[in-house]
């Protein structure tokens, strides 16, 4: 940590996009006489991505709230564009800033990239400070009583829960030292300005920003109560939809845990203690990828890196268009194409029919999760997948696999999220939703039903594709 004084310095928003409870704004302001805050557009990102792209466009509406709030409260926010690797060591030479405050990354890439821009600071006398924000123990913090990292979440759980204390959900008070912004009236780039066009993100009831962000906390802080029973059924408002948020650092990890916390005190309720369940493990994935970034390209088991899939393209092809003929999971797959998000029991879902019944390796739908989801994060999506192919820590085991059907049976009974993305199956009775192929010729001709036309035959037989995956898994 910083314990000199400095006379200017720069605090690098990245993946925190708030002025509250932010770590490297409060150590900035504490050892900084005057603070330049500045927000990079990564152009070695933004060049690879469509034009129109509703992460950006929910990271430029979330930059510009956060502009606003830094000017009312005396300051400002640098918004550029380029590499910051060159872009941050030469604006701190630009305003003679003896020190960057950022926060810290967990991601390969992010880590290349902080080592470099510490390297060009030091080069020219400046200084790096880097603060651990975004979760709540990383890296060393939580170990095995060898000293070693965990691999299991739940005896993990159980260290991280008997570590936690007080002190590691304490805000920081960063207001108490907003004297210390440097004032500023920069313009702020349009997305036209980024080369990027703007997307359905709003329409979607999608709302940036830590403004955005409070007020989906609020929200499901009034149910709560009900998410341990709420949380698996995607027709119903259940789980927190705080994915994004968290992912771009609107909301403090902080603000999370204390409610989810304090709530598990006696006579809360089973809701608080899931749902900080569901926190703890967004920090076992972040250490998972630091202790081990192999995951990212690789299998966390080594036995199961090369597995011989087929990998069928034009199966790919229709689970990523929602077309298997599986009514489960043919809705989760149009929810995310439709929207850029997928209920959280879906993506298990989904996951597991990829691997395990269409036997198509699951770097190709972790790929495709991490072009289409809103809140994609590296840790969560790469751990998710891992778990739902058998091949990553504390994974599912191989013989294990999720029956396409009797999961939308349990999960969606009425069939109400079905219908919502899968029109073709609106008039379907509720007894044959979950399997269309089953119904009775007469039904079918009584609704104008013609299986493979209407809606696809099945693209697989899951009894026997689950037997070609028992055989694939268990060669190793």
């Amino acid at each position: 940590m910083a314990q000199n004084t400095y006379q200017h310095v720069l605090c690098w928003f990245r993946r925190d996009l708030r002025l509250g409870d932010h770590a490297a704004l409060y150590h900035a302001l504490k050892y900084g006489r005057k603070v330049t805050c500045v927000f990079v557009f990564d152009r070695t990102i933004l060049d690879a991505l469509p034009k129109q792209d509703r992460r950006v466009e929910f990271i430029w509406h979330s930059v510009a709230e956060l502009k606003a709030t830094l000017q009312a409260a005396g300051g400002d926010l640098m918004v550029l564009q380029g590499d910051p690797r060159s872009v941050i060591p030469e604006l701190a030479a630009d305003c003679q800033a003896e020190a960057v405050y950022c926060n810290h990354d967990y991601e390969p890439d992010a880590i290349a990239r902080d080592q470099h821009v510490a390297a060009s600071l030091r080069h020219a006398g400046r200084q790096l400070f880097t603060f651990k924000d975004q979760v709540i123990f990383e890296k060393d913090e939580v170990l095995t009583q060898s000293s070693k990292p965990f691999t299991a979440f739940t005896p993990y759980k159980n260290a991280w829960l008997k570590k936690l204390t007080t002190f590691h959900v304490k805000p920081y008070p960063v207001e108490h030292y907003l004297s210390a912004l440097a004032p500023g009236q920069t313009l702020m780039p349009t997305l036209a300005d980024l080369g990027c066009e703007p997307t359905d993100l709003l329409s979607l009831r999608i709302r940036p920003g830590r403004s955005g962000a409070q007020v989906f906390v609020m929200d499901f802080l009034q149910r709560i109560d009900r998410y341990k029973d709420a949380r698996d059924f995607p027709a119903i408002k259940g789980v927190s939809y705080l994915s994004v948020h968290l992912r771009f650092g609107t909301v403090s990890i902080r603000q999370l845990v204390r409610a989810a916390w304090h709530g598990t005190e006696p006579n809360a309720g089973p809701g608080h203690e899931a749902w900080l369940n569901e926190l703890i493990w967004r920090d076992f994935y972040h250490q998972i990828l630091w202790h081990h970034p192999y995951v990212v390209s690789h299998a966390f088991k080594p036995e199961y890196d090369t597995l011989p899939f087929p990998n069928d393209e034009h199966a790919f092809q229709a689970w990523c268009e929602g077309r298997t003929g599986y009514p489960i999971v043919d809705a989760a797959m149009r929810q995310l194409n439709h929207s850029g998000y997928m209920h959280n029991r879906l993506r298990m879902i989904v996951a597991s029919f990829l691997v395990k019944d269409l036997h198509v390796d699951w770097r190709w739908g972790e790929r495709y999760f991490a072009e289409k989801l809103i809140d994609f994060d590296l840790s969560a999506n790469n751990g998710g997948w891992q778990w739902a192919a058998s091949t990553g820590c504390d994974a599912q085991p191989y013989f294990r696999i999720f029956n396409p059907v009797t999961q939308s049976e349990k999960f969606d009974p009425k069939g109400a999220f079905i219908r919502r993305y899968v029109p073709e199956l609106e008039r379907c009775p509720d007894r044959y939703l979950h399997a269309p192929w089953m119904m009775p010729l007469e039904v079918r001709q009584a609704m104008g039903f013609v299986l493979g036309q209407t809606y696809p035959a099945p693209i697989v037989d899951h009894a026997k594709a689950r037997e070609f995956a028992l055989i694939l898994f268990g060669r190793q």
